[in-house]
């Protein structure tokens, strides 16, 4: 069967939806700002540092995060400043420094998280079979931005080592992972998954 012809009016539709939305998560990062005056990039660093209480190192960091390491330095830089984060010895490798919350940085990253209550609630509104589906379109998104050196590396099923796509005929769980051992439903792909193998993937031309 033939391939549909690309529509670049749907393109179109579909990139200003996005960028819609981008606006809105931008908007709403700002107007949850606190006295700390943080920026969205710093309350996603604090809320990522909370969900690893045994602190990460910074390229850790900037790897869960999908942005640059210069970035990442930027932002810690700033909150070390503001006295939410603190650098303290790797327990197993002195040489190396781990990043984590200082108890002002722990009350921050808890108002933070409110930032995206919001787009959870309408998210919330989606069948579960429609939020399946558009996880599974969001990863082939990052995937194909990862590949044009868009983004930073992310650790999820498409760029896995395990993964195996189109395996079942089952549209709900066509792709397969090897660490696992069987078939994964859309629900179950991962989007930052600590068994991760990455893969090297081909530069898009």
């Amino acid at each position: 069967m033939p391939e549909e012809p690309i529509d670049p009016t749907l393109q179109s539709k579909v990139i200003t939806g996005l960028v819609k939305l981008s606006q809105v998560l931008k908007s709403q990062a700002w107007k949850g700002a606190t006295p700390q005056k943080l920026t969205p990039t710093q309350g996603n660093i604090l809320r990522q540092l909370k969900a690893e209480p045994q602190g990460l190192t910074l390229s850790q960091l900037a790897l869960q995060q999908g942005i640059t390491l210069a970035t990442t330095s930027d932002a810690v830089t700033m909150l070390v400043k503001k006295q939410l984060v603190k650098k303290i010895r790797h327990p197993l490798d002195g040489r190396q420094l781990q990043l984590t919350l200082t108890p002002l940085g722990e009350q921050e990253a808890e108002k933070t998280s409110e930032w995206t209550g919001f787009l959870m609630e309408a998210v919330g509104t989606l069948e579960p079979a429609e939020q399946a589906i558009l996880l599974q379109t969001l990863l082939k998104l990052i995937q194909v931005l990862q590949q044009q050196g868009q983004i930073a590396p992310v650790q999820m099923c498409f760029t896995c080592a395990f993964f195996q796509p189109n395996v079942y005929d089952d549209p709900q769980s066509a792709h397969h992972c090897h660490f696992l051992g069987g078939p994964l439903q859309l629900a179950q792909l991962q989007i930052d998954c600590a068994d991760h193998r990455a893969i090297e993937l081909p530069v898009l031309r």
